[in-house]
């Protein structure tokens, strides 16, 4: 089983951890209202900053009778001329403030060093040929290669750097037939979540005319026969409204090849519910089509099937109650294996026969353990169960009775992905990494049960001159929180090391474990790289997850809050040598602690966030977050979203850490509306000398694709800047004196 089901929205807003990891550090805060004052007077610059006029509108809109202002609804329009003037003159100011940064430079030249190393994604095989993903070191986008086998010589199959000069094209899903011969791959430009599939001959090399537009949340599915495959798409868009208009009434269609897209045929779709997404998987024996049912982010989805083998067949609703999630693993005829967390916060395995589905005759194979399922993968006719423990990765085997069968051993503390394949095959590859280990693959023989180096980089440092450790603290309630510190070994706790707390907190998301550069190089510099695994996300399970969404959200904040503390009692750090970092959902986590707590924190990076929480609903997949935010439509959850909306609580007057929030123009998940309002608002509202900057990066998105050389001149200006503030101005001087210690 190569292929997990996350359909539609299920993958709408956490992608962009997924995809740009190498950017994840945060801050920690302080302990006192003095301790936190001053740091804002010492990391303050030299003079008040004059910022872009932004006018103020008269519009007020009242919610459940509150009446709400929103003075700068105008800057939701990125295109308009008042609009442009205001991104181009923050960009101006932003640019010109950084190139005055000595340390600017040399950051990204080391960063550039860093990365030049070779990187592979896990491969994987189809028919007789294998398939892996390599970048050089420094190439904008990775390049797909494919071999006979895993001695021959491998051979460029696609490499998207060729489709734009600048890189900002990339591959979004891959799709290899069965017999290895055709891929389907999907093409995003400029970060956006819209791709187009086109079709490529593996022998030949050459694309064939089929292309597919207007898809986005979806992968695509060959039948066995390699004579077509499925996939989900939305209608086109109106004119103007590709990037910003909400993705309502997902359809799945099949596409046979050699026929243009307007002959393609509707298999599934739902007129009554326009929130619905649908991703069609064709099983290993080419007899089933499996229809993952979503609704939103919500971990919950229902299962549908349609019988391939008769063309008639009308789609069965096998699973229709929206009570877990449920991802198809394999099957043996009518006898389906799927991981589920219903009746199981943390994961099991059961068996499903299509021709007794009843809830009755269920059978459960591998029940619900200690550790929290992530994947479960179908191979040598036995199962391969990855788990988290204290977010990090354990690896078991277990027969097709579901009886234990023994442990993967893997290289050590840090987190292990791959593990597909088919039923029959007796080998697999997976992805091993930790905060000090770049990403390494092994290929696993599951006859001999033993792991062997596939391909391991080589990265220019030594990773014995670091160390990492997990701690545990405790929350604001008394819940339990885990947190990895990593650092330069012989760190003096004496309260003066500059610290990156990196926090998620949402969407059922786990953070575990894994090397960055980004965070390499902020280590190197003496900095402590913190990372906090947050209820609201997936590290222990459904409770964990539920336990930071919709009313309960402010405990994500708390726990966040809480780690700053922790950090500062133990003297890792003090409030103005502490930064915190988050995207997306960890966007609104940043800027919810820095309006919650601005004494707090030094310096504070909101990325791509959602931070105005009353009308994030609004745009293209936003209304898909409501799972896990609560609506503002909704009486109670407005009140909850309200007392943290970070765009709601700036108050004007107050004394805010540096700030440097960023977005990207193209970004069509989390539209840059967010941060242009929030950086309008946190400018007007600040009193103290610190600055507020925006960084607006052009013809980029939410983070998935995004050039090497557009991220490494990102995380050199974030650090830069971290740097300069965190040392009272003179960044360079904190690096040398740290770094020298």
């Amino acid at each position: 089983m190569k292929l997990r089901l996350f359909s539609a929205a299920t993958c709408a807003l956490w992608l962009t951890h997924c995809s740009h990891s190498p950017t994840t550090l945060e801050s920690k805060a302080s302990d006192t209202p003095e301790s936190s004052s001053s740091a804002s007077a010492e990391s303050a610059a030299p003079a008040r900053i004059l910022y872009p006029s932004a006018h103020k509108d008269d519009v007020v809109e009242e919610y459940h009778g509150t009446k709400v202002a929103d003075p700068f609804r105008w800057l939701e329009n990125p295109d308009s001329p008042e609009s442009r003037q205001w991104i181009d003159a923050q960009n101006a100011l932003t640019f010109g403030y950084l190139e005055k940064i000595p340390a600017r430079e040399q950051l990204k030249q080391r960063l550039t060093e860093l990365w030049d190393f070779e990187k592979y994604g896990v491969p994987w095989r189809e028919g007789n040929r294998y398939f892996f993903s390599r970048n050089d070191g420094l190439q904008n986008q990775s390049v797909l290669y494919t071999a006979d086998s895993l001695d021959a010589e491998p051979r460029v199959l696609l490499d998207p750097n060729t489709l734009s000069e600048d890189g900002t094209v990339a591959l979004s899903g891959l799709a290899v037939s069965h017999d290895g011969n055709l891929l389907a791959y999907g093409v995003a430009v400029a970060g956006s979540d819209w791709k187009e599939f086109r079709v490529r001959d593996v022998r030949t090399g050459k694309d064939l005319p089929d292309v597919i537009k207007w898809v986005k949340f979806s992968d695509a599915s060959w039948t066995r026969d390699g004579k077509g495959f499925f996939y989900s798409r939305y209608d086109e868009p109106k004119e103007g409204e590709a990037l910003s208009g909400t993705n309502y009434f997902q359809k799945l269609y099949f596409h046979k090849l050699g026929t243009s897209q307007s002959e393609d045929v509707l298999v599934y779709e739902r007129k009554d519910q326009k929130e619905w997404g649908f991703g069609g998987h064709v099983t290993d024996d080419g007899r089933y089509l499996v229809i993952s049912v979503s609704h939103g982010t919500e971990r919950k989805n229902l299962v549908f099937y349609k019988d391939l083998k008769n063309p008639k067949a009308k789609v069965i609703e096998l699973i229709r109650d929206w009570d877990g999630q449920y991802h198809y693993v394999g099957n043996d005829g009518s006898l389906f294996w799927f991981w589920t967390d219903q009746d199981a916060p943390r994961g099991r395995v059961v068996a499903i026969d299509l021709k007794k589905p009843e809830r009755k005759s269920w059978k459960e194979l591998i029940p619900e353990g200690e550790g929290t399922v992530v994947s479960v993968s179908m191979l040598n006719d036995q199962f391969i169960v990855s788990t988290l423990k204290d977010a990090r990765s354990e690896a078991r085997l277990f027969s097709r009775e579901g009886k234990p069968a023994g442990e993967v051993a893997l290289p050590g503390l840090g987190s292990a992905y791959g593990f597909g394949g088919d039923r029959t095959d007796t080998e697999t590859f997976y992805m091993f990494t930790s905060f000090t280990a770049p990403p390494t693959i092994y290929r696993y023989d599951l006859k001999t049960r033993q792991s062997e180096v596939f391909k391991a980089p080589s990265v220019k440092f030594d990773p014995a001159q670091y160390e990492t450790k997990q701690v545990f603290y405790t929350s604001k309630d008394g819940t339990r929180v885990p947190m990895f510190l990593s650092y330069k070994k012989g760190l003096k706790l004496d309260g003066t090391n500059p610290t990156m707390l990196y926090g998620y907190g949402g969407f059922n998301i786990p953070l575990t474990p894994r090397f960055s550069v980004s965070n390499l190089v902020w280590m190197e510099q003496g900095g402590v790289y913190a990372q906090a695994n947050l209820r609201g996300g997936g590290e222990y399970g459904r409770e964990w997850h539920l336990a930071g969404t919709k009313l309960r959200k402010q405990n994500v904040f708390d726990d966040f809050i809480a780690a700053a503390e922790w950090l500062i009692a133990n003297d890792y750090t003090r409030s103005d040598k502490l930064a915190i970092l988050g995207r997306s959902n960890g966007g609104l986590l940043v800027g919810a602690a820095v309006t919650q707590r601005p004494d707090l924190f030094g310096v504070a990076l909101p990325g791509v966030g959602v931070l105005d929480m009353l009308r994030f609903h609004k745009f293209t997949i936003g209304w898909a977050w409501t799972s896990d935010y609560g609506s503002p439509e909704n009486a109670e959850e407005f009140k909850a979203l309200y007392a943290y909306s970070p765009l709601h609580n700036l108050k004007p007057g107050t004394r805010y850490p540096a700030m440097m929030i960023h977005t990207a123009d193209h970004d069509d998940r989390v539209v840059p509306a967010h941060s242009f309002k929030f950086a309008a608002a946190a400018q007007e509202a600040q009193s103290g000398e610190a600055p507020v900057l925006i960084r607006i990066e052009t013809k980029a998105g939410h983070g998935a694709g995004k050039p090497t050389s557009k991220q490494i001149e990102e995380v050199a200006d974030l650090w830069a800047f971290t740097l300069h503030e965190l040392s009272g101005g003179d960044g360079e001087a904190v690096a040398s004196e740290k770094a020298a210690q």
